[in-house]
């Protein structure tokens, strides 16, 4: 047979867990200096206008795919 567990007490510890991942979560979203959100969102904005920089137009494209 398997080991009796009170199903009580399991429920509480997974509530601990899941409430430590949250809490530790927002300790890292609230956790910054202001000089280091504003470096985070400049390195967002930089990322995201290369990445459009690099998008590929269907319109732009010389050949119409019946080579």
């Amino acid at each position: 047979m398997g080991e009796i567990v009170n199903l009580r007490a399991a429920r509480k510890i997974r509530l601990r867990r899941d409430k430590e991942a949250q809490a530790e979560a927002q300790r890292i979203r609230h956790g910054r200096t202001k000089a280091e959100r504003r470096l985070a969102e400049a390195e967002a904005a930089r990322s995201d206008r290369q990445l459009e920089g690099a998008r590929r137009d269907p319109r732009d494209d010389p050949g119409d795919g019946d080579a």
